[in-house]
């Protein structure tokens, strides 16, 4: 890929990515279906609220991690608890 080359728009990242991931397409539909604009949008709100509680590098291993604590859970519980770890590090 070239500086000259535009981006891609957030869901054909996506499905990139969990092509390149090897992830279950199941798995990969979470991040596509009802709640997952909420969930994206929550964890763009934890990545600014890391980087600006702390170093900017913070924001992507916070997101990460909370990724990977939360992976398992039904998106619905792993958005609320999203929302909740968000309102803490807020707060």
């Amino acid at each position: 890929m070239t500086d000259s080359t535009p981006p891609v728009d957030v869901e054909a990242w996506l499905a990139r990515l969990s092509e390149l991931l090897v992830v279950d397409p199941v798995d990969a539909a979470d991040l596509t279906d009802a709640a997952g604009p909420a969930e994206r949008a929550v964890l763009l709100d934890l990545a600014r609220v890391a980087a600006h509680r702390s170093e900017r590098i913070a924001a992507p291993i916070t997101t990460f991690l909370a990724g990977v604590a939360l992976a398992g859970l039904a998106p619905a519980e792993r958005l609320a608890r999203l929302r909740a770890l968000l309102a803490a590090l807020e707060g």
